[in-house]
Order: structure tokens, then sequence, then C-alpha cells
């Protein structure tokens, strides 16, 4: 199984689908796969990749940071799923959006829109909140999945609001010591040799190693609910393995298996598009784990050509690293991703 998987990210890297890649397969506990393979960097040399390469994770930041610290301040008892939004950030319940639930934000059902190129304005962190606060709904409260970067921008302020601390002071201190993740964080400062290189970036006449991909997070110094985190595979497996081990870390409970259990129901059942706290659920339709993996799989992607999927029914999770925005946006990563995860789903009975 190793050399089909390593062959097969091998070939994506020669077709120049995606410049490398770092893997982690698990199986009932016990790591069977982590490897790095082609380069952390194309341009202008190539740099070979490494297993200790930090990437750039986009959209993970919502399942490995905001929505942990979500449920831990569920758990606390700050909040409840059903509390309204605008409870905490009464300004938030403006042109229609007062009955936005903290579950509507989680479940991508608050009917805000997907995103807005904020960036393009030069706004910062609190003119970008304003902006959402002042922007009308595109589609009824729990009527339809709208994937949002919105709702997890919003998230993050909330959390801050709650706690009195800033967002990446509480993620560190109430998630990541206590994982063991020393290599996690926003706005990291690594050497250079360190990241895996995303995309061009006329400001900087370079290519971006350790600044955040997504453009709206830039304009929020690197930091957000949505966005922003960098991590490396040894990191990330940590967290997998708490999140499999339903919330036990090293033999202390970071999340209780309660919490875990109810993010990973489906909140959905009226959409094609399957959702539960913050996590995609596999569905009918295509789904990035491909065909293999149980129905209740459950994982999440980042644009820069990240993933972590997990089939609950065998103990196996999957975690893929690459910079594929590092070519560009380009689409082969959506049927890499697929492929690969049947590939490796189809070794295991």
């Amino acid at each position: 199984m190793e050399r089909r998987i390593l062959d097969f990210l091998q070939n994506e890297v020669d077709q120049e689908h995606i410049p490398g890649a770092v893997i982690h397969v698990s199986f009932q506990g016990e790591t069977i796969l982590q490897e790095a393979v082609g380069y952390r960097v194309i341009y202008p040399s190539k740099e070979p990749m490494q297993r200790n390469t930090v990437f750039d994770l986009a959209s993970l930041t919502k399942v490995t940071a905001t929505l942990p610290i979500v449920l831990k301040l569920m758990e606390a008892g700050k909040w409840h799923l059903d509390d309204k939004v605008a409870r905490f950030l009464p300004e938030f319940g403006k042109r229609g959006k007062s009955e936005i639930t903290i579950k509507n934000l989680l479940t991508h059902t608050s009917g805000l829109a997907a995103h807005y190129e904020y960036f393009r304005e030069n706004l910062t962190t609190e003119q970008i909140l304003e902006k959402i606060v002042q922007d009308e709904l595109v589609a009824g409260i729990g009527e339809k999945v709208i994937y949002s970067d919105l709702g997890f921008i919003t998230l993050y302020k909330l959390i801050e609001t709650v706690t009195d601390v800033p967002f990446e002071e509480y993620v560190k201190r109430e998630l990541f010591d206590k994982l063991d993740m020393n290599e996690t964080g926003f706005r990291p400062r690594f050497e250079r040799e360190r990241y895996a290189a995303t995309e061009y970036s006329d400001k900087l006449n370079d290519y971006k190693h350790g600044i955040v991909h997504d453009d709206n997070t830039e304009s929020m110094c690197g930091i957000s609910g949505h966005a922003g985190l960098f991590s490396t595979i040894e990191d990330l497996a940590n967290y997998a393995s708490m999140i499999e081990n339903e919330g036990v870390f090293n033999g202390n409970r970071i999340l209780s298996k309660q919490s875990l259990q109810i993010a990973r129901r489906n909140f959905s059942t009226f959409s094609h598009e399957f959702r539960g706290l913050g996590w995609i659920l596999k569905s009918p339709n295509l789904s990035s784990c491909g065909d293999l993996f149980s129905e209740s799989s459950y994982g999440h992607t980042g644009f820069t050509g990240t993933s972590i999927w997990f089939d609950p029914e065998i103990q196996l999770h999957v975690i893929l690293l690459t910079n594929r925005v590092h070519f560009g946006r380009k689409d082969p990563i959506l049927r890499l991703r697929p492929r690969l995860h049947n590939i490796i789903r189809s070794h295991f009975d």
C-alpha cells in the first residue's frame, strides 16, 4: 500500500498537478505511513519537500482551531448551539440576522454569503467585521447550505468577545499547548526554508513563504477563524489522534466525547451537501474522501491543497498536505483527493 500511495503522489508531482505533498495515514491508532514527496518550492528553483515542512492549512483552520474552541466554550457553559449570535454581538443582528444561531454559523446554514473580496478595499479586521454586520443575507436562515467564510470570521469575533482573550492566544493555550502542537499557530516565524511556498504575490514580488495565502486573512493581519493557521504533519497527527480517541490525548481529556459526537451529526439533511458542526460529512454526491470511505466519514479540505478525513468505522484517518496553489488556482486537486483516498481505503477491510 505504501508504495502505491507514494507512486500515485509522485505521478501527480510529475504531471505538475502539485509541487509536492506530505501524507499521513493512521489505522487503528498506529501510523501506517508518514512521508514527503516532491518539492516544497518549485520556483525559482526546486527545493525538496520535508516531513517537517510547515504548511498554510487554509480552511483546515475552521476545524483545527475554531471548531474545538467553540465546543470547549459550549462545554464550559458559555453558550449553547441555539444561542443567537446577536446575544453576544448585538450589532450582528442587523438586516435580518437577529435569528442566526451559533449552530447556523458552524453548519454553514446562516444565509450569509460565501465570500466577499474585502481585501480589495484594504479593510482591517474590525472593518471586515463591520461589513459582515451590514451585509444582507443571500438565503433564508437554516434553509440552504452556503459554505461561508463570513460565518467563521464571525465565530472568531464571537470567541474573542466571550473569552476576552485574543483568539490566537486562547487557541494556543487551550488547545495547541495541550496537544503538544508546538509548531502550529498564526503568523509563524520559522526560517524561510521550513515553508511550503504558496502563490506568487505581486505585492511581495515573490512567492509566499509563511505569509497566509487567503487574501482576506492577510488583510486581517494573518489571524481569523476561517483561515490563517500554519502547521506540520506531526502536529496535525496529534490533533487527529485526539479527535479519533473521542477527545483524549496522552491520557488527558481535551474535549468531551459528547461534543465530538454531536459535531459529526448531519445538520443539513435537507441538502445534498451534508454538514456537521464544522465538519464536511460524507454525502451521496462527490466527496473529497472518494467512493470507498464509509457513510459515517467526516473531514475537511483547505484551498491551499490540504485535507483531513476520518473513517470511524475502521478507525482510519488520512492527512494530506500539499501546496498546490504554488502553481496557481488550478483544479487537479479536486480529482487527486478522491482517487488517493480510494487507494488508501481499498487496503482495509
